[in-house]
């Protein structure tokens, strides 16, 4: 038999998380959130305003309006990022997500990565960068391994 045509583990979730992404209703930017413990998936979160809010796509986007530009001021988003709801997820069925790998297209920002280190989540695997340094300092400093995939193995 010749050389099988399955994705490895890293691409199969990512794969995952793009497409969890296109349930964002953000207008700036679509993220996807994969929680996943022993080859198996947990949760999947995405960007978007809170259950029964109005999304951004149909009430318009205020950090836009106001040039904010990306990683500064979130909290002036009415969105909550795909970290923070692939979190909830998880806490809401009841999900442990203690010593879990997080699947996510783009890297997280400073807020998402203190709530990751508290969560117990022990390693991040994501495609694009964001800016926020501060965000790499403290999942340093929480000894949270960050692994960023190249665009053509996903």
């Amino acid at each position: 038999m010749g050389k099988s045509s399955r994705p490895d583990w890293d691409t199969y979730f990512m794969s995952v998380a793009e497409l969890v992404s296109r349930r964002s209703t953000c207008l700036r930017r679509k993220v996807g959130a994969v929680l996943v413990k022993d080859k198996r998936i947990l949760a999947t979160g995405y960007n978007g305003a809170p259950r029964g809010l109005e999304h951004c796509e149909v009430v318009g986007c205020l950090r836009e309006k106001l040039k904010v530009p990306s990683g500064e001021r979130h909290e002036l988003c009415r969105g909550l990022h795909a970290e923070q709801n692939v979190l909830l997820q998880a806490a809401f069925h009841g999900v442990s997500v203690k010593g879990s790998s997080l699947y996510v297209t783009c890297a997280p920002c400073s807020i998402c990565a203190k709530m990751i280190i508290n969560a117990g989540i022990k390693e991040i695997i994501y495609r694009d960068s964001y800016p926020d340094k501060m965000a790499e300092q403290f999942l340093k400093e929480g000894k949270i391994k960050l692994r960023k995939l190249s665009k053509k193995s996903v």
